[in-house]
């Protein structure tokens, strides 16, 4: 501070070597203007207001650490392209809709997926909604009928409610006739119900032929995502050999309860979440990327 102090002094008007000239700081090194210095102050208390309300509500739903924020979406989608050896006869040639398990990407990013619709729990509603979790939805009508306003109320959250068929048969048991009925079927019920007709589908117990496929196609399909993790109360199951959750990784749980499992649909949330999250992983918007 004494060497700043007489630095000053000695460049400062009418110091006794007579020297008059002012001495500008360096480049970059300009003190801040009152202005931004306040914007800048006031963005950083922002900031961390937002972070102590979203560690208020982890430690109130009971998580073990804050869940971590997704980078923004992609101005430019990846290309979506079927995995190898999910291919169906003419799948190229006919321009099928893509069968995935994982999006392209680099970034420590997860994308949770829940099926059928059995369990309707408002206090997930809630979960979900107040630590901001995305979540894609793949509905079945022989489930969701009990309670249409339900997954209303999840869409109007901003959840994508996408196609899970009519009644969840085994589809390559079926003729094309009647797997285009139970796909077609549950897109006009969603677009009835919820006034869009889904680009998603996904084939129930992951199975499928080309029919399936064709069919989907018919009724608007762009899509067919299936899943690498799959999530329960109690446990993880994977598909890759390895057991690990990877960058891009689609994650499938189901709609359930006490009823099905030993445990609620939170508890479910908050066994997924801690695990990514002391993986280093966010969850992000499926539908962002496709």
């Amino acid at each position: 501070m004494l060497a700043v102090a007489a630095i000053a002094s000695a460049c400062a008007p009418g110091n006794p070597s007579g020297d008059r000239t002012e001495v500008r700081p360096a480049p970059g090194q300009q003190n801040l203007q009152a202005p931004p210095a306040r914007a800048l102050d006031a963005y950083a208390t922002k900031l961390r207001a937002e972070y102590a309300a979203r560690a208020a509500t982890a430690k109130r739903w009971g998580l073990a650490k804050v869940p971590l924020v997704p980078p923004a979406p992609p101005a430019k989608k990846p290309r979506i392209t079927t995995r190898k050896g999910f291919e169906v006869d003419g799948h190229r040639e006919l321009n099928l809709p893509p069968v995935f398990t994982t999006i392209p990407t680099r970034h420590k990013i997860v994308f949770l997926t829940i099926d059928d619709g059995a369990e309707k729990d408002p206090a997930f509603l809630r979960m979900m909604s107040e630590l901001r979790i995305p979540y894609t939805a793949f509905l079945s009508d022989y489930l969701v009928k009990e309670d249409y306003g339900y997954f209303g109320r999840m869409q109007a959250k901003g959840v994508v409610l996408n196609n899970h068929t009519l009644r969840h048969p085994y589809l390559p048991a079926l003729s094309y006739a009647r797997q285009k009925h139970e796909i077609c079927g549950m897109q006009d019920v969603i677009e009835k119900r919820y006034g869009k007709r889904p680009l998603l589908f996904r084939p129930p117990f992951g199975n499928y032929n080309e029919d399936t496929l064709r069919a989907a196609k018919s009724c608007g399909v762009k899509y067919a995502p299936l899943w690498n993790e799959e999530v329960f109360v109690d446990r993880w199951e994977y598909r890759e050999w390895d057991r690990r959750v990877h960058p891009g990784d689609i994650v499938l749980s189901h709609f359930r309860g006490k009823g099905h499992w030993k445990g609620t649909m939170s508890d479910m949330i908050r066994r997924f979440l801690n695990k990514v999250t002391a993986e280093g992983y966010a969850v992000a918007r499926l539908e962002d990327y496709l």
